[in-house]
């Protein structure tokens, strides 16, 4: 079966393999939403299933919290919790400081949410999702559906004074109606394409009324491991400032595949 992986899925697939190296027996993990954080759960089901690891786990979404109860994962809320070990999650661009855009799956409020109450943060992402700048992926921004039309006119007025490429805003559909998150709010995507200055653009967005959060994660990430299509990963550490190179053996993994 993982012979049938694309590039792609095998990058993903790898990060995720060796970002659960970091969980350990007893701890309290936060599990993110996407495509890649799909793998990392599936990954930790299996070692929950296979190896006896005793985990309690935080979901991002409501799809998480399905799919981490379907392969076995304890599921609590955050509030159960009160605070976390790790939390392992994807990201739609990293750069150089390991800042972050998130938010491509809707997710991003309770994502940031669940971040800053960990002790550490873990990205897993394939090799395409690095940047020199952000910005490239469109910023998804939270924000409540009264007055929605204004609070997207008060953004787009705002970033007249940032350096920014563009300054579109639209709203995210969800076929014919707008997207709704799991808090019932709005997303608005901001399509930039070069961020100057992200941890300005931050602050000031969530000054904005109507605004809840913006996927922007500034400081926030500590590692990031990066997955290739030939199974080689990389680990980063920002405050080790380490750089680790591996190869993860992609034999062995049918049990995460057979379901798919």
């Amino acid at each position: 079966m993982t012979g049938e992986l694309s590039p792609i899925d095998k990058a993903k697939f790898v990060a995720a393999k060796r970002a659960v190296g970091f969980v350990e027996d007893g701890m309290k993990v936060g599990l993110g939403t996407g495509s890649t954080a799909a793998w990392m759960v599936r990954c930790l089901g299996e070692m929950v299933r296979d190896g006896g690891l005793r985990i309690q786990g935080v979901p991002t979404s409501t799809r998480t919290a399905e799919l981490a109860r379907q392969v076995g994962i304890e599921v609590i809320s955050l509030d159960e919790a009160k605070w976390l070990d790790l939390t392992i999650d994807g990201a739609d661009e990293f750069d150089g400081e390991l800042n972050l855009i998130k938010g491509g799956g809707g997710a991003l409020l309770q994502e940031k949410i669940v971040a800053t109450a960990s002790d550490r943060m873990i990205v897993i992402a394939d090799v395409a999702k690095e940047v020199s700048t952000l910005g490239a992926f469109p910023l998804p921004v939270e924000v409540i559906p009264f007055g929605w039309q204004t609070t997207k006119a008060l953004i787009e007025e705002m970033l007249i004074n940032f350096e920014v490429l563009n300054r579109e805003v639209t709203l995210r559909m969800n076929g014919e109606a707008a997207f709704v998150t799991d808090e019932g709010n709005f997303i608005v995507d901001l399509h930039l394409g070069r961020i100057g200055n992200p941890r300005q653009l931050s602050l000031a967005l969530n000054q904005v009324p109507g605004v809840v959060e913006n996927g922007l994660f500034i400081d926030i990430c500590d590692v990031v491991v990066i997955g290739h299509g030939d199974g080689r990963v990389e680990v980063r550490d920002i405050n080790a400032g380490t750089v680790e190179e591996e190869k993860i053996d992609l034999l062995g993994s049918e049990n995460i595949f057979s379901d798919l």
